[in-house]
């Protein structure tokens, strides 16, 4: 075996152990903190008699998101609660936060979180719905990630299947794309799935 021959397996193996090292320090990289403030309902038409199981969803899916990014291992979501005075302010002021990119920051400055986020299901009618999210740096103060998924039905099985989609197609993008959906990589990443099956 010639000298060439063995630099070349020597350069190999050498940049097999450092792309190995890389990958294994980057599995091994705690996700950034994420505070979720809640989901907020669009209705073209308010129908006096769906608002309250109406705004009992939007609580259920906002506990579903919030349980399921964390056991995906995609964010280390924060809990509220230390920002509550702030956030009773800011809704008194505003009515849909996730319009609202100044407060979604100051909430996430409060926690002292890596990123927030804000959602929102737009209701068209009691069959076309679809469920939003938002992620900003809450540090650099710029938005990093937009979500929609569309569902058909209005009852708290189609809003949790949606939150599913939401959260495995963001997992699925993870996986390919360790910078998807935490801002490592600059700028909006919009993306659109559809929860029909």
């Amino acid at each position: 075996m010639t000298a060439s021959h063995l630099l070349r397996i020597a350069v190999c193996i050498l940049a097999g152990a450092c792309l190995t090292f890389a990958a294994q320090a980057a599995g091994g990289a705690e996700p950034p903190t994420l505070a979720i403030v809640g989901f907020e309902l669009l209705e073209n038409e308010p129908d006096p008699s769906r608002e309250a199981d109406q705004q009992r969803r939007l609580g259920m899916i906002h506990a579903q998101i919030q349980t399921a990014l964390a056991e995906a291992g995609l964010y280390r979501v924060v809990a509220l609660e230390p920002a509550r005075d702030v956030l009773e302010r800011l809704r008194a002021r505003h009515e849909y936060l996730y319009r609202c990119d100044p407060c979604l920051t100051e909430v996430g400055r409060a926690l002292d979180v890596d990123l927030v986020a804000a959602g929102w299901v737009q209701k068209v009618s009691n069959l076309i719905l679809n469920i939003n999210i938002v992620i900003r740096d809450a540090r650099e103060d710029r938005l990093v990630l937009t979500k929609s998924v569309d569902i058909r039905g209005n009852t708290d099985e189609t809003w949790a299947r949606g939150v599913r989609f939401l959260v495995r197609d963001m997992g699925e993008r993870r996986a390919r794309n360790p910078g998807y959906g935490i801002g490592s990589h600059g700028g909006a990443s919009p993306a659109g799935v559809s929860a029909r099956d």
